[in-house]
């Protein structure tokens, strides 16, 4: 029988399939999505970001959730990347390892489509 995504306006993902209902809620894929994500070579963390002071700074592993947006749209993911960078590493590649990475495990993890990954590269760190 195929699954049937819904979106609620809340903060969860629930699936429908022959067995029942399975709720997702956001913070639990953002939560995977970003142990994923530090995975990645070229991946020093993710960044908070404070609005109010225009300042990043680098999340520890427990607020790794909080550099990362989760939202659906049309039953498919949408996942927002902020991240920190090691110095001398091609974004570019770590980028597309970071999508690609993040995308096949996401959905093997939730059984939701990931239809768009943005990264946006905060800052740059000197690995000792």
């Amino acid at each position: 029988m195929k699954k049937k995504t819904v979106m609620k306006y809340s903060k969860e993902t629930s699936m429908n399939t022959h067995m029942g209902s399975v709720a997702i809620n956001s913070d639990v894929i953002a939560q995977y999505a970003g142990a994923v994500a530090m995975e990645c070579f070229g991946i020093v963390g993710m960044a908070g970001l404070n609005v109010k002071d225009g300042l990043v700074k680098l999340l520890k592993l427990e607020d790794i959730k909080r550099g990362i947006i989760v939202s659906v749209k049309n039953n498919k993911l949408n996942i927002d990347f902020h991240i920190i960078v090691a110095y001398g590493v091609n974004v570019q590649s770590v980028s597309e390892n970071l999508i690609s990475t993040v995308k096949y495990k996401v959905e093997e993890f939730s059984g939701i489509e990931v239809s768009k990954i943005n990264i946006y590269v905060e800052g740059v760190k000197v690995i000792d």
